[in-house]
């Protein structure tokens, strides 16, 4: 890992964090635990199995880093715990794909946090994609609307709004170390969904199908993208989300048969070529 420059470290964190993560919808559409109960246990196990890693290699400096990020730690615990609940609750009242899309516009949000608070403004070509990415969401939207399926969307729109803050705050605060707060938040998690939790019961396929959620697709993930965007911009992490909205309605089609509407394919189409061609453009410039 010393051997690789930073751009080498952050893309390949984000690209393994992303493979991770690609079957997490699936997971969520398979268990048959009731929304809260999915909140509390992909709060609860991450929080665990993270927390005593990090004790074992950081011992009571844990503490230490933790306060020491300051207001940015604030700010990625809130963001950090609010899309992983806006995240299942989107899942279970929309289609899988039509949250992924939405999610797949957190580069974009991010190109435009990243102006607005790092004075980092984005080139005529990222507002084009912007413009692009946006037009493409509300076509989706006017479809969930008359589906019903308008709640589901906008938490999902919710969620890549906070992905974009969350990666912003970490781009901002590059010498902070964020996996601390990041585990703090998902203490946040599992303590609100207690307020809402109707059973703590897993029987049958629940008790392999979360845990095994919880560990691969939550735990190990939020780790890495934490870490990736002290390595690259924020909207170059967010990127590689493109990835998980790609192959995750994929995994669910394949598995579970639930297929997309034609305009969330359409749109979703739009997104991820405009941002496709915007990356290889920023790529090939580079």
């Amino acid at each position: 890992m010393n051997n690789l420059t930073d751009q080498q470290k952050g893309s390949l964190m984000a690209f393994v964090a992303v493979m991770f993560i690609t079957p997490d919808s699936l997971f969520i559409r398979l268990s048959n635990v009731d929304t809260w109960g999915l909140v509390f246990y992909r709060g609860i196990i991450p929080f665990v199995t993270v927390f005593f890693g990090m004790l074992l290699i950081y011992k009571l400096n844990f503490f230490k880093i933790l306060f020491k990020s300051g207001y940015h730690g604030i700010i990625y615990i809130v963001t950090f715990s609010l899309t992983n609940i806006t995240f299942v609750v989107s899942i279970q009242n929309t289609n899988v794909a039509n949250t992924l899309v939405m999610i797949a516009t957190a580069p974009m949000l991010s190109a435009i946090l990243g102006a607005i608070f790092l004075k980092e403004p984005p080139d005529r070509k990222t507002w084009i994609s912007i413009i692009i990415t946006f037009l493409a969401i509300l076509y989706i939207f006017f479809d969930s609307l008359k589906l019903g399926n308008f709640f589901g969307d906008i938490l999902g729109f919710i969620t890549a709004i906070g992905l974009a803050v969350g990666a912003v705050t970490i781009r901002s605060a590059k010498s902070k170390n964020l996996v601390p707060a990041a585990v703090v938040g998902k203490l946040f998690v599992a303590t609100f969904a207690l307020f809402f939790i109707e059973s703590f019961l897993l029987v049958e396929k629940d008790l392999i199908i979360v845990p095994l959620m919880c560990i691969l697709c939550v735990a190990i993930p939020f780790v890495l993208v934490t870490i990736a965007p002290r390595f690259i911009p924020a909207a170059e992490v967010n990127l590689f989300f493109l990835l998980e909205t790609i192959i995750g309605p994929i995994w669910v089609w394949l598995i579970i048969k639930e297929q997309p509407s034609i305009e969330t394919l359409q749109g979703g189409v739009i997104i991820i070529a405009t941002i496709a061609i915007h990356s290889f453009l920023k790529l090939r410039k580079s």
